[in-house]
C-alpha cells in the first residue's frame, strides 16, 4: 500500500508538469488545441481513475513471466476474457462525457447501449486488440487518422495496465526482449524515441504507458532489417521528428529524437502533437 501511494504522488506530480507542457503545445500548435483539450481532460479523469483503484485488475502468474519474456509472449493475454472490468469500465464511461461534447448524438448512443446491455464492453475491449478492418483505417483527413472511440476505449485501460508496466518495467528492461510489440499487452507501437548520444531508439506503448528497447535499424512491424528496404523522412523545421517506414511491409512509425538534447517528452503529447506526420505517412501509402 505504501508502495502504491507513493507511485500515486509520484503521478501526480508529473500530471502537473504534463499539464504545463500541454498548454506550451497549444502555443505552439494552435492547429491542436482541441484535441490537446481532449488529452488534457483525459489526463485529470486519468489520475483520478487510478486513485480510485484499489486492486490489481490484471494479476500476472509471478511463475511465468520469465518464461514468457522469453518466449516472446505478452504478460497479459486479453483474448481469454477472463478479467474483472468492471472499473476500467467505470472509467470509459466517464471518457465518453469527453467525447460527448464534440459527438453528442452518437456518444448518447453508445452510453445507452452499454447501459442496457446491447453493447458489451469486454467484446469492445478484446475487439481492440484484433486486427483493423479495411473500413476502419481510410481517407487521410485528420478526423479519419484520429479515432476519438478508439483512443477511449484504448485509454480506459490505461491506469489499470500502469501499474503492471510500473511493477515489471525494470524486468523487462533487464530481459532480452526483442520484439515490436509491447511485452506487458501486445499492442503495437504508434512512436518511439532516439536517446542519449548513442541514439538508443525505444518504442512507446500508448496502451500502458511502458517503454522498451529496441533495435534502431529494424522494422518492429515485420521484423525486416534490410537497410534498403528500411527508411525515413522528415519535414523542414521539424527535424526533431521523423517518419521511420518500411518498404517491405508498408508499415511507419513516428519517432522523436532526442540525441541532441537533454530533455525529455511524453509521448502521449507528441502523438497527438505530430497527426501531421500520419497524414504524411498515409499520403506515401504507409499504414
Amino acid at each position: 500500500m505504501l508502495e502504491r501511494e507513493r507511485q500515486r504522488k509520484k503521478m501526480a506530480t508529473i500530471l502537473k508538469e504534463t499539464l504545463k507542457t500541454i498548454e506550451r503545445y497549444k502555443n505552439m500548435n494552435p492547429h491542436y488545441v482541441e484535441l490537446l483539450d481532449i488529452l488534457e481532460e483525459i489526463l485529470i479523469l486519468r489520475e483520478e481513475a487510478r486513485r480510485r483503484m484499489r486492486d490489481d485488475i490484471f494479476n500476472v502468474d509471478e511463475a511465468l513471466v520469465q518464461k514468457k519474456l522469453d518466449g516472446g509472449f505478452p504478460l497479459i493475454d486479453f483474448t481469454k476474457n477472463t478479467f474483472d472490468l468492471s472499473e476500467p469500465k467505470k472509467y470509459f464511461i466517464s471518457l465518453l462525457k469527453v467525447a460527448e461534447k464534440r459527438t453528442p448524438e452518437e456518444t448518447k448512443e453508445i452510453i445507452e447501449r452499454l447501459e442496457d446491455g446491447t453493447i458489451d464492453y469486454a467484446t469492445m475491449i478484446c475487439d481492440s486488440f484484433g486486427t483493423p478492418s479495411a473500413d476502419e483505417a481510410e481517407d487521410d483527413d485528420e478526423e479519419n487518422v484520429f479515432d476519438l472511440l478508439g483512443f477511449l476505449i484504448e485509454e480506459s485501460l490505461r491506469p489499470a495496465l500502469e501499474v503492471v508496466s510500473e511493477k515489471y518495467g525494470k524486468l523487462i528492461d533487464a530481459s532480452e526482449w526483442s520484439e515490436g510489440y509491447c511485452p506487458i499487452c501486445s499492442r503495437e507501437p504508434k512512436i518511439g524515441e532516439l536517446k542519449d548520444e548513442e541514439g538508443r531508439r525505444y518504442l512507446f506503448c500508448s496502451q500502458c504507458g511502458l517503454e522498451w528497447r529496441y533495435k534502431r535499424v529494424k522494422c518492429p512491424f515485420c521484423g525486416n532489417e534490410d537497410q534498403q528496404a528500411l527508411a525515413y523522412f522528415t519535414i523542414e523545421d521539424e527535424e526533431k521528428y521523423r517518419v521511420d517506414v518500411c518498404n517491405e511491409c508498408k508499415r511507419y512509425i513516428k519517432t522523436v529524437d532526442l540525441r541532441n538534447t537533454k530533455g525529455e517528452v511524453n509521448l502521449d503529447i507528441e502523438d497527438i502533437a505530430t497527426l501531421h506526420l500520419d497524414i504524411l505517412a498515409n499520403d506515401e501509402g504507409y499504414e
